[in-house]
């Protein structure tokens, strides 16, 4: 697999708005290792245009989306300070492919994580507060056609996300069972539990320090971690206003239009 090549399509295809052919159809193998370097080649091409990492996002958490794309772990993508919206902002569909909307906990950290051998616990007393978050999904993979290695190069098909303006000190909740309610334009869309993520959303950020953590990257202090969907995603189209209601956190909010 030839690594620069790979990535230079994917940021070609993310900025041109052209999806490309999935990795794991072509002729040309691809590991999960070399799917890896190819996320980290766009991410480096990025910072070096000046883009920040300011978080990471933990995806493949349910047992049901990774008996779907066949794999018994999660993947991880970065978010990059121009992929952060607000709750206030209308936000534009036109930059993306084919999003999508996800629901999740962000963990907001105090201290640097670095694997291997990150625990739970290490976990809670590195995160400085949890709120509740929305993550914009794309894929710049022709109509979704993924498999792991596909969805790993493309950065986790992470495209942006939202962070709620409540938030919580993770002591003073059961992160295994925090409640969710989903509405899109008002209307109850689905419901589900913080256990849907690995059990306790706060084992996949510990799953992550550990990951990220072989290829000498750690977890910094002031960064967000999105832990991972609680539910299925959802397709989003311009008026769609989408909200996430959290017991014991709050809610988070966001809509989207033919414009920014």
């Amino acid at each position: 697999m030839d690594i620069q090549k790979a990535a230079a399509a994917l940021l070609e295809a993310e900025s041109e708005k052209k999806t490309i052919e999935p990795f794991t159809s072509t002729a040309e193998e691809i590991s999960v290792e070399d799917a890896y370097q190819i996320q980290l080649c766009q991410i480096r091409r990025k910072v070096e245009n000046g883009a920040v990492i300011v978080g990471k996002k933990v995806g493949l958490t349910s047992k049901a989306m990774q008996e779907m794309l066949k794999v018994n772990q999660p993947d991880y993508g970065h978010i990059l300070n121009n992929m952060v919206y607000n709750e206030d902002e209308i936000i534009s569909v036109e930059p993306f492919i084919q999003p999508k909307v996800e629901f999740e906990i962000a963990f907001v950290l105090k201290k640097d994580l670095q694997g291997p051998g990150i625990t739970l616990n290490d976990v809670i007393e590195a995160t400085d507060y949890i709120v509740p978050a929305v993550e914009i999904i794309d894929s710049r993979i022709r109509d979704w056609e993924i498999k792991f290695e596909d969805t790993v190069a493309d950065n986790g098909s992470s495209a942006g996300a939202i962070l709620g303006k409540q938030s919580a000190a993770i002591t003073e909740v059961d992160l295994a069972d925090i409640g969710m309610k989903v509405y899109r334009n008002g209307e109850l869309l689905d419901a589900a539990t913080s256990a849907a993520v690995m059990g306790n959303p706060a084992l996949a950020v510990a799953w992550l320090a550990n990951e990220i953590g072989s290829y000498g990257i750690s977890l910094r202090a002031g960064e967000f971690i999105l832990a991972g969907a609680l539910s299925k995603a959802i397709a989003v189209e311009a008026g769609d206003t989408f909200t996430a209601e959290f017991d014991h956190l709050g809610s988070v909010s966001a809509s989207f239009g033919k414009s920014g």
